[in-house]
C-alpha cells in the first residue's frame, strides 16, 4: 500500500529503489542509542567524564525529535488518520523533553532522572506509532524517508530549542538555520556531540593525539 509521504523528491525513473537504510531501522536504532545512553548516565558507574555523556544524549536527542517532526510525524498523520491524535500528543511531549533537556544544569543535576524517564517514554510511544507505519508504507517509501531523515539530522539543532516551530514547513527552515549556530558553538568549545565522539572504555572524548 502506498502512503501519502511528505514532499520528497521526485525519483528519476519508474522502479527506482533508493539505496540506504529504511526510516523504521534508523529510528529503531537510535531509539537503542538513546535508552543506552540514558540508562548509562543514569547508573552507578557512568564513567570519568558524565558531562560529555550528558553533552552527547542532548545533542542525539535534539538531532532525533528534529527529524521526527519533520519526517516521521506528518507521515504517519497523513498514513494512519486515526493516530493524529496520538501524534498531538507527542509532539507536546517532544517540546516537554526539549525544555527539559535545556533546563540542563550539568551531569550532578537532579533534573537528568526526570530527562532519562522522558526518553524512555518518548521511545516506548513512538514505537507504537512506527510498527502500523511499517505495515501500510513500501520498502522504497521508507526508505526514501530514511534518506530525507539522515539530511534532516545533519542540519538539525545540536541544543535543545523548544520554541522553533514543531510542524512543516516552517521547522523545515528553521531548524536548519539554527543548527548552523548550534555547529559553530559546537565548534568553538569543542563540545562532544556524537558517539563517536567518546572512548568506548572510558565515556570521555578522544583527544586528537588518540583519535585514530
Amino acid at each position: 500500500m502506498t502512503v501519502p509521504l511528505p514532499p520528497l523528491p521526485p525519483v528519476p525513473e519508474e522502479g527506482y529503489r533508493p539505496g540506504g537504510p529504511s526510516l523504521v531501522d534508523i529510528v529503531d536504532e537510535e531509539h537503542r542509542q538513546m535508552l543506552a545512553l540514558a540508562d548509562r548516565i543514569g547508573g552507578p558507574d557512568p564513567g570519568p567524564e558524565p558531562g560529555d555523556l550528558v553533552q552527547v544524549l542532548t545533542a542525539m536527542v535534539s538531532r532525533h525529535l528534529s527529524a521526527e517532526e519533520q519526517y516521521l510525524f506528518p507521515t504517519v498523520r497523513a498514513a494512519l488518520p486515526q493516530a493524529g491524535e496520538l501524534v498531538d500528543r507527542e509532539l507536546e511531549a517532544t517540546g516537554a523533553l526539549l525544555t527539559a533537556l535545556k533546563g540542563l544544569a550539568g551531569p550532578a543535576d537532579p533534573g537528568l532522572a526526570d530527562v532519562a524517564e522522558r526518553v524512555r517514554r518518548h521511545v516506548a510511544r513512538v514505537a507504537a506509532l512506527v510498527g502500523p507505519l511499517r505495515e501500510v508504507a513500501t520498502d522504497v517509501e521508507l526508505i526514501r524517508l530514511g534518506n530525507r531523515w539522515e539530511i534532516a539530522e545533519e542540519a538539525a539543532p545540536t541544543r535543545p530549542h523548544p520554541g522553533t516551530p514543531a510542524a512543516p514547513p516552517w521547522n523545515r527552515i528553521v531548524e536548519p538555520a539554527v543548527g548552523v549556530v548550534d555547529k559553530v558553538r559546537d565548534a568553538v568549545s569543542g563540545r562532544p556531540t556524537y558517539l563517536t565522539d567518546l572512548e568506548p572504555e572510558t565515556g570521555r572524548p578522544a583527544t586528537a593525539a588518540e583519535a585514530p
